[in-house]
C-alpha cells in the first residue's frame, strides 16, 4: 500500500442541529518508506496545521491513538506511526534491522524527514519515551513540546513490574529470556498489561490486546520484543542524558500518567519538575494504557497545553526559552 493507494482524509459531516454542524476527522492509513523499512502510519488533519507526533509502546502499535486522533485533528496534524518490530510496519529481511532503541529513534527521524516534518510536538508512550527523547536531543529545535503519558526518563519511575527484565539485563542468559518469553510475550500477559490498574477491566476494549497478541504471534517477533527487552537498558544508562536535554533545552512538558500503572510508577511523572520546574503533572485513576479508558480527558489536557505551549508557538519564541 501506498499513499496513492490509500484512503483520502475527508470529513464526514453530521446532521444538521439547531446550534452547529458537527463534523469529524477521519483518520488514513498510508505507508512510507523510510530508513529502509516501509513505515506504516495513521493520519488526520490539514497538512498545513501544526503537527503532532504520536509514539506508541510495547505492545501496542498506532491503533492504540484510534481514538485520540480524531479528536485533536480539528486543529492539529496527527500523525502515528508503527515502530519497526510493532503493527503493521514491515521490515524486508534483507535490510538487517537491528532492533535497538538507538536504531527505533534513526527510523522515527528518518519518517519525520520523509514526510517533510521539520517542527512537532511529541506524544510519548512506554518505548515511545526513549524513541522520542532521542529524537529531541538530537534535534531540539524540532521539537515544540512534549505529553508524557506514561512515559519515563527517571530510575524513580521504574515499578516492581521491571523486575524479571532487570535480572535479564544484569544476566542475559537463555534461562533469563525464556521467563521472559513464557510470562509476558503471551495472551494473558498482553491482557494483564491493558487491565491492571482499572476500575473495572471489563470495560478495556479486548480489541487492543487481542491485536496486540496476534501480532506478537507472528514469526520471530517474539524474538524481536525479547532483543529489545534487553535494549532496554540502554535507556536507563541515557536518563541522566535526557535529563540534561531538559534542562537545556527546557521543552513544555506535560505529563500525564496512568497513576495505577505497574511499570512507569507516578514517582516518574513527578521527577520531570527536577528538571523542568514549570512541568505540568496531572494523575488519571487507571493502568498502563491510559487512552483505553480516559482518552476524553488526554484530549482534553492535550488541546489545553498545547494551545498554550505547543506548535503554534513561533519558533522564536521557542528558541529564546531555551
Amino acid at each position: 500500500m501506498s499513499d496513492a493507494t490509500s484512503r483520502t482524509a475527508t470529513k464526514r459531516a453530521a446532521p444538521s442541529l439547531d446550534v452547529a454542524r458537527i463534523s469529524v476527522s477521519l483518520t488514513s492509513v498510508h505507508k512510507v518508506e523510510a530508513d529502509g523499512v516501509q513505515v506504516f502510519y495513521r493520519t488526520a488533519g490539514e497538512a498545513n496545521r501544526p503537527a503532532i507526533l504520536l509514539l506508541h509502546g510495547f505492545p501496542s502499535s498506532s491503533f492504540m491513538f484510534r481514538e485520540l486522533i480524531p479528536r485533536l485533528a480539528d486543529d492539529y496534524r496527527v500523525i502515528a506511526p508503527d515502530l519497526p518490530g510493532f503493527g503493521f510496519t514491515e521490515v524486508p529481511p534483507e535490510r538487517q534491522y537491528s532492533y535497538t532503541f538507538d536504531r527505533l529513534a534513526l527510523t522515527m527521524e528518518a519518517f519525520t524527514q520523509a514526510l517533510k516534518i521539520d517542527r512537532y510536538a511529541i506524544y510519548v508512550f512506554d518505548y515511545g519515551a526513549p524513541t522520542g527523547f532521542r529524537l529531541a536531543m538530537a534535534h531540539p529545535d524540532r521539537v515544540t513540546a512534549i505529553v508524557s503519558q506514561n512515559g519515563n526518563a527517571y530510575e524513580e519511575g521504574l515499578g516492581e513490574a521491571w523486575g524479571p527484565i532487570r535480572k535479564y539485563w544484569v544476566a542475559p542468559t537463555a534461562e533469563n529470556r525464556d521467563i521472559l518469553r513464557q510470562s509476558i510475550l503471551t495472551a494473558g500477559g498482553t491482557r494483564w498489561q491493558y487491565t491492571h490498574g482499572v476500575a473495572n477491566p471489563e470495560s478495556v476494549p479486548p480489541e487492543s490486546y487481542t491485536l496486540d497478541t496476534a501480532l506478537l504471534e507472528r514469526a520471530g517477533n517474539r524474538e524481536i520484543q525479547l532483543d529489545l527487552f534487553l535494549d532496554y537498558a540502554s535507556n536507563v544508562k541515557l536518563y541522566p542524558k535526557f535529563q540534561e536535554y531538559f534542562r537545556k533545552s527546557k521543552p513544555p512538558l506535560l505529563a500525564i500518567w496512568g497513576k495505577n500503572d505497574p511499570f512507569f510508577i507516578p514517582a516518574g511523572a513527578e521527577a520531570f519538575r527536577k528538571d523542568l520546574p514549570s512541568a505540568k503533572v496531572q494523575f488519571l485513576d487507571t493502568g498502563h494504557f491510559a487512552t483505553e479508558t480516559h482518552v476524553v480527558e488526554i484530549a482534553s489536557a492535550m488541546k489545553d497545553f498545547l494551545a498554550a505551549n505547543g506548535p503554534n508557538r513561533p519558533a522564536t519564541e521557542s528558541a529564546a526559552q531555551r
